[in-house]
């Protein structure tokens, strides 16, 4: 690492190599919480490159269980987290949206970083089974076209690293390489993020991939579509901002997308939205970002897509993928 150091210390980026060995050894659980410290820190004085971002990538897919599935089309919806807007579970809702309209769902999720309640959370009230068994999973995506992994157990390496994270306090790089690091490596990828840096670095690092991608970023601090202003969004055919005309919707008051002060309050919304009982706001914030996941597998219009999303919701196609999966 002191190579590693006197680069970092010289304000020198890392190749991707000495990137790759450097997460590499963090993560080994031989490195004191100096070393880890020392390290994180010097990505929060600048912002990791394009390249080096790379290089934490794979070297955390590397250390990760590696889950061979199935199924190759696959798409995950996520978002960074950390935009401190505390929503309701968007992007897990909407998962169920695109598993109830045909297309099989891999959603990496975790518990709550800026919200009380994040998709681990919501998911575990609600009786679903964390596991990291080949076997269940496939059968999670062949009975219900979704299977969820629990970020901590297919990266236990990450264990290495948690206790500094926690006593530093701050965001550091690890907070934007959770969508990255999905281990069954989907095919297509929505994925929101919290500042335009984020969309900028994002946008480079996908396109260095034979993934089909979109990133959202809202102008007003979403990592999703939120329906509350325009919308930054970068695919891999081109980059536009959007507003919610673009979905056939008005635009929301922030207070109409809250989510619950509670768990079992945040699991009631989401029951509620996959039982199409829920506000309308609730709904059309879910078609959104389940329309433009369903634009990015299958490339058709968002109007098409808008109808299929809606057509998974009130035919409780969504509701039925989750009771399937509730009973593997």
């Amino acid at each position: 690492m002191k190579n590693i150091f006197e680069k970092l210390y010289s304000n020198e980026s890392l190749n991707y190599e000495e990137a790759r060995t450097a997460l590499l050894e963090i993560s080994s659980g031989d490195q004191n919480e100096i070393i880890i410290s020392s390290f994180l820190t010097s990505f929060i004085l600048r912002p990791p490159t394009v390249i080096e971002i790379e290089g934490f990538r794979d070297a955390l897919l590397e250390l990760c269980l590696e889950i061979n599935l199935n199924f190759n089309e696959t798409i995950d919806l996520c978002g960074t987290g950390g935009d401190g807007k505390n929503t309701f579970n968007i992007s897990t809702v909407s998962s169920f949206v695109v598993a109830g309209a045909g297309y099989k769902v891999t959603k990496h999720g975790n518990y709550g970083v800026s919200s009380g309640c994040g998709s681990s959370n919501v998911l575990e009230h609600l009786g679903i089974n964390f596991t990291n068994n080949p076997d269940y999973l496939n059968k999670s995506l062949d009975k219900s076209n979704i299977c969820f992994l629990h970020a901590p157990l297919f990266h236990p390496a990450m264990k290495h690293v948690a206790n500094t994270r926690k006593n530093l306090g701050v965001k550091t790089f690890f907070n934007i390489l959770g969508p990255l690091v999905n281990p069954t490596k989907p095919k297509n990828q929505i994925c929101g993020v919290y500042n335009l840096e984020t969309l900028r670095l994002y946008s480079d690092v996908f396109r260095n991939t034979d993934k089909n991608f979109t990133i959202i970023y809202s102008l007003d601090g979403y990592d999703e579509i939120s329906l509350t202003s325009k919308h930054k969004i970068i695919d891999n055919k081109s980059e536009q901002i959007i507003d919610s005309n673009y979905f056939g919707f008005n635009n929301l008051n922030p207070k109409e997308i809250e989510g619950g002060s509670s768990v079992d309050e945040s699991a009631k919304i989401f029951i509620n939205i996959l039982e199409n009982k829920s506000s309308e706001a609730h709904k059309n914030v879910v078609l959104s970002n389940s329309a433009l996941a369903i634009k990015t597998i299958t490339g058709k219009k968002i109007e098409e897509c808008i109808e299929i999303a809606n057509d998974s919701l009130i035919n409780k196609r969504a509701f039925n993928s989750f009771k399937n999966l509730l009973k593997i």
